[in-house]
């Protein structure tokens, strides 16, 4: 998917607007609805990426496509704010200095991968997002990560770390699904 300009500006609205509504109710606002984006368009998954002087301040997200994405959009941002467990609730004090960047994703198709090797040779820097899952855990580096784990290696074995599995493991149980993200941001 491709949004247009007017779309995407409307989608960072979107996002901005369920935050602010956050702080204001303190709790997640209903979906408003789109003027832009028709009622029931495709279901797409986002992730809501939210800074502070380029540091990272909250990312929520979804995989795998649930609703349409301003809902989507809207859901994710309110996350990231207020949901994120690795900080505390977005405050008033932050809400002139934040930058919101989003991520629209692509359906994650599966690698039929057997090794971290075979991971390696097929994974495409600055292009691919990539999903690592087993058992009960997984997680998910969105293709702007690539900024800053440009080795591929490095990309694989950190992931695999937030996972919560040693930087080297394998299994034949672990799945691995690649996707793209079209990225878009208020300072964009």
């Amino acid at each position: 998917m491709t949004l247009s300009a007017v779309e995407r500006c409307e989608l960072l609205q979107l996002a901005r607007r369920s935050i602010e509504a956050g702080l204001r109710e303190g709790r997640r606002a209903a979906y408003p609805g789109s003027p832009i984006l028709p009622p029931g368009g495709p279901a797409m998954s986002s992730f809501v990426t939210l800074r502070i002087k380029g540091e990272l301040r909250g990312c929520c997200g979804t995989i795998t496509a649930e609703r349409d994405v301003g809902e989507d959009i809207w859901r994710n941002a309110w996350a990231s704010a207020f949901a994120d467990p690795r900080f505390a609730a977005l405050g008033d004090a932050e809400l002139s200095r934040w930058d919101i960047h989003i991520s629209v994703l692509t359906p994650p198709e599966p690698l039929p991968v057997t090794s971290e090797a075979e991971l390696l040779s097929v994974l495409r820097p600055n292009v691919d997002g990539l999903v690592l899952e087993m058992g009960g855990a997984r997680a998910t580096f969105l293709p702007a990560v690539w900024q800053q784990l440009q080795r591929p290696l490095d990309f694989v074995r950190q992931l695999k770390r937030k996972a919560g599995w040693p930087q080297e493991y394998w299994s034949p149980q672990l799945r691995a699904l690649r996707y793209q993200a079209e990225e878009f941001g208020e300072s964009d």
